[in-house]
């Protein structure tokens, strides 16, 4: 796993050895901000975007981001093997300090009376292939309005996965990658 372009192109990240965390591919990455960039639908400004990752991994979408000239981006990550090889990745991309880790499971952040300080023009969710309260979590983030007005919601599932997406979020398009699901709302 690499980042794919931007003042960090071609750094290879780590990764966790378990079999707890599901990598990002790239060609699903890349064609996430291919999408972002240049569909007409979608298009989406990532330089000095602010960008909020759930279920963030080894940070390798909000490291894109980063890398591709976003203002700052919000990790959130509660499985510490996880957030460790988050940190390294961190850490490989030196001189960079716009981003916070939070150490937390992000339902129980937002579904509390916890705040952001921030609202975001892209917002990444990509839990664990068998996490079925998605839309709990997206209401939140709809009510709470974490999300800008222009803003999009990206969620990756598996591509049999046949949850359906609240209808508080309007999908705008849904792509599949291999065993990806990817969908793209507002």
């Amino acid at each position: 796993m690499r980042i794919i372009s931007g003042k960090f192109k071609g750094k290879k990240l780590f990764l966790p050895q378990d079999k707890n965390t599901r990598p990002l591919k790239d060609l699903v990455k890349e064609s996430i901000f291919n999408l972002l960039e240049h569909s007409a639908q979608i298009k989406k400004k990532i330089e000095s975007a602010s960008v909020l990752d759930l279920f963030s991994g080894s940070g390798s979408f909000g490291l894109e981001c980063i890398s591709r000239g976003s203002q700052e981006v919000y990790f959130f990550e509660n499985y510490s093997v996880a957030i460790k090889i988050l940190k390294k990745n961190v850490q490989l991309l030196s001189q960079i300090n716009n981003y916070k880790i939070f150490e937390k499971d992000c339902f129980d952040y937002f579904d509390s009376q916890n705040i952001l300080d921030k609202r975001f023009d892209i917002i990444f969710m990509d839990p664990p292939y068998k996490e079925s309260k998605i839309n709990r979590l997206i209401e939140n983030i709809i009510e709470k309005k974490i999300l800008n007005k222009k803003g999009i919601i990206i969620i990756h599932r598996h591509k049999k996965d046949e949850l359906k997406i609240t209808e508080k979020i309007k999908i705008l398009d849904i792509r599949n990658y291999g065993i990806s699901k990817v969908y793209f709302g507002i």
